[in-house]
């Protein structure tokens, strides 16, 4: 694990739905917290605790699949924003993910929200991630 919890974070997903494991632990930070807030608010998380490791402490997300293949909620989940290159957008420069479709993931200074959230707050921030 680096320093950029929320790309591990990313990572552990997207390599979860590929493997169609049921959950998956990442490092619990404030950031994480509101990123799987937001994935349990969007439907594409089934649910998430967290749990203690000794020191360390733990969130605990259970995916989400549909049918009997198991078919994953999250078909593509892109970091946009890194520690190299950060991008920012004010609320008008927003993308939109498939034509709304998907979500865009900011950070901004009212906190962690979606695309839609922050265009109705007129706010804009750092782009973290698109899920789709």
């Amino acid at each position: 694990m680096g320093n950029d919890t929320i790309g591990n974070m990313i990572t552990c997903i997207r390599n979860a739905n590929e493997s169609k494991t049921k959950t998956v632990e990442v490092l619990a930070t404030r950031s994480t917290r509101s990123i799987a807030k937001i994935l349990l608010e969007e439907g594409f998380v089934e649910g998430f605790r967290e749990r203690q490791e000794g020191i360390k402490r733990l969130l605990v997300l259970t995916l989400r699949y549909q049918g009997r293949k198991r078919k994953p909620y999250i078909t593509t989940l892109r970091r946009i924003s890194k520690p190299g290159l950060r991008v920012y957008s004010n609320h008008q420069e927003i993308p939109k993910v498939l034509g709304g479709m998907g979500i865009v993931i900011l950070s901004t200074p009212q906190g962690i929200m979606i695309d839609r959230e922050a265009r109705q707050k007129q706010v804009g921030g750092e782009i973290l991630c698109y899920i789709w």
